[in-house]
C-alpha cells in the first residue's frame, strides 16, 4: 500500500512539514553525504572525527533549544487550561475548614509488651521442633 510520507506520522517528511523538527539548519549540511572518494590521511581523520563530535554537541545544543521553544506554546496552552479547570472545580466544590478536636488525656500512654523466650522460630535445630529428620 502506498502512502504519502507527509502524511504518516513516523516519517521524517511529516516532522518537517509539521514543524516538528528542524529543517534549516547548518549542522544538517554535515550529515550528507559526499560521494567522493578521499585517499586516507591519518590527520584528516582525526581532525574529521573531533569535528563530528563538536558538529554533534551544536546539533543536539539546537535541537533542545527548538523543542523548549516549540513546547512554550503549549506550556501557556496547559496552564490556561489548568486554571480553567481549577476555576470550575472552586466554584462547584464547597470546602469546610477542618475542626480540631482537643482530648483532654493527650499525653501518650506507653506500654511495654514482654515477649516469652520461648517463642523462637521452629527452623532453628535444637529445639526439639527442628525440621530435621533423626537418623539412628
Amino acid at each position: 500500500m502506498k502512502r504519502n510520507p507527509r502524511k504518516v506520522r513516523w516519517t521524517k517528511a511529516f516532522r518537517k512539514a509539521a514543524g516538528k523538527e528542524m529543517t534549516i539548519d547548518s549542522t544538517i549540511e554535515f550529515e550528507k553525504r559526499r560521494n567522493v572518494p578521499v585517499r586516507y590521511d591519518r590527520d584528516l581523520m582525526q581532525t574529521t572525527i573531533k569535528a563530528m563530535k563538536r558538529v554533534g554537541e551544536i546539533k543536539s545544543r539546537r535541537e533542545r533549544a527548538f523543542f523548549k521553544n516549540r513546547m512554550a506554546v503549549s506550556r501557556e496552552k496547559q496552564r490556561a487550561h489548568r486554571k480553567k479547570s481549577l476555576e470550575a472545580v472552586k466554584s462547584s466544590v464547597k470546602l469546610h475548614e477542618p475542626v480540631i478536636v482537643e482530648s483532654p488525656t493527650s499525653t501518650k500512654i506507653s506500654e511495654k509488651i514482654k515477649v516469652s523466650a520461648k517463642s523462637r522460630s521452629a527452623l532453628v535445630p535444637g529445639e526439639g521442633r527442628s525440621m530435621g529428620m533423626d537418623i539412628d
